[in-house]
């Protein structure tokens, strides 16, 4: 595939961009690419902090910069104080596009030197602790689109994007359209749930969504049956519940489950509509471009149908994070575990860190909130563990009640004969709404506040 600068000179369609101002995208990153040859000629290529709140500046800026070979670090314009100064100070930045600014601002700053010059900077972290920054490349962003491509077999990928442009998941289906010659249509999520959509055949778009997205489209019929008609409804983010996929499967919904993190550019497996349709749950095959393996803590290799560390081979892996990179290129060891079964399919258990020791048991706390969710007692539910002088960890469930009167006592009647005795929380604490952020994901710093001051207060 091309390079930013050959693919916006290639640009054909007028109307790529849907919902959006395609000639003006043209326009801005044209304007900004000459703007930064220029900076770039008697020098080191600035390092540019991208946080544009508007969809065109983003995307425009961002093709800009990468066909100048400049440094470029994707933000979050929603960041508040203490995050943005993490950021000013691990970056030092040279230009800062976005973030109240109309055009675009130079900062007073000559430490142009950049360890990671041509490089794209995605961020991962600051839901619950620091920023930082997965290095990316245009190669690895393009191996993440090819292998994508051709798990799909697609020459051109149509994408219908509600999920945040600074975020991978965003990010990256902007360069699956942008890349192949498809199109790409941007709406806030917000706007489509209250109907706002774009007049298109969903039959030739991909969509992608997180797992408490899907289930507030499920809870409208009219939205239901707009997302039926999809050709693909990518599903990832976080850990979906068997009870919202058996829903989606009910109304013949073509989901794809997936599995992938910033630091492989997005997905490196994926379950197809037609095997999801026929029943199957997990998260697919591994795509071309990656390989993945099960290992054990001595990091030997397991047999299929054995729970182990899961380790990534991908041609789209991270180069490390800012600015360090890897020493062991080859291999990423990540928090998860799964295994491999004998369809060559890659199934998720859980986190390795989220795994809770309450009285000598390992309990991983996917397989009770599923459990919960099974019950249709609550719109929302998080276990976590918090210590407990006498098993270790005692388990907890905080969780957003489908009705105000739903008791606990009334889930944990209907959760006996589903779980072991040990797997049903000791603590259940009803809330308003649960800390996610825009891609579904917990912050667990939060819970376990919220934790602490509810089992203080029964105390006192």
């Amino acid at each position: 595939m091309e390079r930013p600068l050959n693919c916006l000179n290639n640009l054909t369609q007028d109307d790529w961009l849907i919902g959006y101002n395609s000639h003006q995208f043209n326009q801005i990153a044209q304007e900004l690419y000459l703007q930064l040859t220029q900076l770039s000629a008697y020098g080191i290529p600035p390092k540019i902090i991208l946080a544009e709140r508007k969809p065109v500046r983003f995307l425009a800026s961002f093709i800009a910069a990468c066909a100048a070979n400049c440094p470029i670090f994707i933000c979050n314009p929603d960041w508040g104080t203490q995050e943005w100064q993490q950021v000013f100070d691990l970056v030092q930045p040279n230009i800062i596009l976005g973030i109240g600014n109309s055009e675009w601002e130079i900062r007073n700053n000559d430490n142009y030197q950049c360890p990671m010059p041509h490089c794209i900077m995605i961020p991962t972290g600051g839901s619950s602790g620091q920023i930082k920054f997965a290095i990316h490349t245009w190669e690895t962003l393009i191996a993440s689109v090819k292998g994508f491509t051709e798990y799909f077999q697609l020459k051109q990928v149509n994408s219908f994007c509600v999920l945040p442009l600074y975020h991978v998941s965003g990010l990256m289906q902007f360069m699956r359209s942008f890349t192949t010659g498809g199109k790409l249509a941007i709406l806030p999520f917000k706007a489509v749930e209250t109907g706002k959509i774009f007049n298109i055949k969903q039959s030739e778009f991909l969509i992608s969504l997180v797992p408490t997205q899907l289930q507030r489209l499920l809870q409208n019929p009219e939205l239901t049956e707009w997302l039926t008609q999809f050709n693909t409804v990518l599903l990832g983010g976080a850990p979906a519940w068997n009870e919202l996929l058996e829903k989606a499967r009910s109304h013949r919904i073509r989901l794809a489950l997936t599995y992938g993190m910033t630091e492989t550019a997005s997905q490196i497996a994926t379950l197809k509509p037609d095997d999801f349709l026929s029943g199957i749950i997990s998260s697919g095959k591994i795509l071309p471009h990656a390989k993945v393996t099960i290992r054990n803590q001595q990091g030997d290799i397991l047999n299929l149908n054995e729970i182990g560390n899961i380790t990534i081979q991908a041609q789209s892996l991270a180069l490390g994070y800012y600015p360090i990179t890897r020493e062991n290129q080859a291999d990423f060891q990540v928090d998860d575990l799964g295994f491999l079964d004998e369809q060559g399919h890659l199934n998720i258990v859980g986190r390795n860190s989220d795994k809770i020791i309450t009285g000598g048991e390992n309990i991983y706390p996917a397989e009770i909130e599923s459990a919960i969710q099974a019950t249709q007692l609550v719109a929302d539910i998080c276990v976590i563990g918090i210590p407990d002088k006498h098993w270790g960890q005692a388990l907890t469930a905080i969780y957003i009640p489908n009705k105000s009167n739903t008791s606990a006592l009334k889930i944990q009647t209907l959760l006996k004969d589903k779980l072991s005795k040990f797997k049903i929380p000791k603590y259940w604490i009803p809330q308003q709404n649960l800390p996610r952020n825009s891609q579904g994901k917990i912050n667990h710093q939060q819970l376990q506040q919220i934790a602490r001051e509810f089992l203080q207060n029964s105390i006192t």
